[in-house]
């Protein structure tokens, strides 16, 4: 598909699923990208940590792309690019701060030599072919939270990024409401726009706000104190600074990414009033009273310092009656994992306060009063929702037109939007999809590699060794071997059962039968027997070996 005289958008991730957002929009032959990130694995992606999109669709046209607009530093924005910005051989756009943070993963993996990446000053614009590009500030829970104002031939587009409406803001200065209501006045044909707190009633709050809550949660404690938060949420380590000092609290910084962000945001002039941080024999030797950590894996994650902290296994130790402190909103799906380190913790008699207790996190998306004040002030033609579950963009649709708008335009990953001329809709579907990163190697997500390993994860496996003579006899007894199969106390029996059956099998085969024949009658008899011992039908491996 090569878009011609007309206004192409689509989303090969981030509509239809909260993360991995890439979106294209095309025109006169070419193709732009606005972002390109990752999502985070689940259990239905056993081994896997990073999930990131399938970009097919563009990899065959990347004569025809002529570059990757980034509108913020946040993973799901930027994540996949130190894994596939190579193969896309395309120069980067972003702004400083954000620039910074994709450097420094360009440089992890070797490749910031071989990757073009261009910083525009904040508030710059930019040319790309047929497209126009102005960022326009906004703020979020990041430094340089930007939309995208785009100039194609067709109209102008309206890109918000992620966002939210903040008075207070702790970082940055966000466009204002009057000039905001400027870019409107000049006409926008669409606002595609950040779906996920289309439900919340409320406006997300002032990050202002949230050092009042945090300084009266930990003002009165006597015990150390960890707050846990997203590494890359800058304006609450700002706020989480100002707090350390208000209570009279050395802080002490645990986690890999929150020290690069500290360096980023300093090296691009943000933080730069941030307290002096000490290291963890020093915290440890402190009277508790006067510690403040901040801790990442507050989502759950297994190998980050909170994790460690809960098990005992890191340096910075808690002791009963300390207090953790959730800074942070569950995202989707990270339930589970988030409650067994508060179980862990709250077994040891270590006290949790999240924001259900107390005012200690404001999201950094928007809810439905800002919403209806950005349609106040941009004015589009159409409303596109991105950046959501299919009910978080399909109830934005509705709001959307509820507030006036004329249209709204509903999509998911895949499929191609004609935004002009004419009415928008949907005219075609593109391959889509996602590549998970085992290890040091891409695959698809559901390859021939995971679909093993869910089996595996969900049955077990056994391994079954024959020997036979040059005149095919067998030659002592089946070897069997057995992992995450659900026989415990009666395992020696189920080994003695398998390997009789696996020798019957032998006995009774046709003269003339071929090797691989002869291996799948003796993997159906072993996971004949497998099943009739515990229900399960586990993978069968079979090793035949010749005299």
């Amino acid at each position: 598909m090569t878009p011609g005289k007309e206004l192409l958008f689509v989303a090969l991730g981030g509509s239809g699923e909260i993360g991995m957002n890439v979106n294209l929009y095309g025109t006169q032959g070419k193709w732009v990208m606005v972002d390109c990130g990752i999502t985070f694995g689940d259990a239905g992606y056993p081994g896997i940590d990073v999930i990131l999109p399938d970009l097919q669709f563009i990899e065959e046209r990347l004569d025809d792309l002529l570059g990757i607009v980034l509108t913020h530093g946040h993973e799901d924005h930027i994540g996949a690019l130190p894994y596939l910005a190579l193969d896309l051989g395309v120069p980067l756009y972003a702004t400083p701060f954000t620039a910074g943070l994709i450097q420094g993963k360009l440089d992890e993996e070797g490749i910031s030599d071989r990757v073009e990446l261009n910083i525009i000053e904040n508030e710059g614009s930019f040319k790309l072919g047929p497209f126009g590009f102005r960022y326009v500030p906004l703020a979020h829970s990041i430094p340089e939270g930007n939309a995208v104002l785009i100039d194609t031939p067709h109209g102008r587009i309206f890109h918000t990024g992620d966002w939210k409406l903040d008075e207070q803001p702790l970082l940055g200065t966000p466009s204002t409401a009057e000039e905001l209501t400027e870019i409107g006045d000049d006409g926008v044909l669409a606002l595609v726009c950040d779906s996920t707190n289309v439900f919340n009633e409320k406006a997300s709050g002032s990050e202002a706000e949230v050092r009042t809550g945090l300084d009266e949660v930990i003002g009165g404690e006597t015990g150390r104190v960890l707050v846990t938060t997203f590494a890359s949420n800058a304006a609450r380590l700002k706020t989480l600074g100002e707090v350390a000092r208000d209570t009279g609290r050395e802080l002490c910084v645990a986690g890999r990414s929150l020290d690069r962000i500290l360096r980023v945001a300093k090296a691009t002039g943000y933080l730069r009033d941030f307290p002096e941080t000490i290291d963890f024999d020093t915290a440890m030797s402190l009277p508790p009273g006067r510690v403040m950590i901040v801790a990442t894996g507050g989502q759950g994650e297994p190998r980050a310092a909170l994790s460690r902290i809960a098990e005992g296994t890191h340096p910075i130790k808690l002791d009963k009656d300390d207090l953790v402190v959730f800074s942070s909103k569950q995202i989707p799906g990270n339930e589970l994992a988030i409650g067994r380190i508060m179980n862990t913790l709250a077994h040891r008699g270590i006290r949790l306060i999240t924001d259900r207790q107390a005012f200690v996190h404001v999201s950094g998306h928007p809810g439905r009063p800002e919403l209806a004040e950005m349609y106040r002030w941009i004015r589009p033609t159409y409303l596109l929702p991105v950046h959501g579950e299919v009910r978080h963009m399909i109830e934005q649709a509705r709001f959307g037109v509820d507030q006036g708008i004329s249209g709204a335009i509903f999509q998911v990953n895949g499929e191609v939007v004609r935004l002009a001329p004419g009415t928008p809709e949907v005219i075609d579907h593109v391959p889509v999809g996602r590549l998970v990163l085992d290890g040091d190697v891409i695959l698809p997500a559901d390859g021939g590699t995971i679909n093993e390993r869910r089996k595996l994860a969900l049955n077990g496996q056994i391994s079954v060794a024959v020997a036979l003579t040059s005149n095919g006899h067998m030659l002592g007894v089946p070897q069997i071997r057995l992992q995450g199969v659900p026989v415990e106390e009666d395992r020696e029996s189920f080994l003695q059962d398998a390997a009789a059956a696996a020798a019957e099998a032998l006995r009774d085969r046709k003269r003339g039968v071929d090797i691989e024949d002869l291996r799948e009658t003796l993997r159906l008899a072993v996971r004949r027997t497998a099943t009739r011992w515990t229900g399960k039908k586990p993978v069968v491996d079979v090793l035949i070996v010749e005299g």
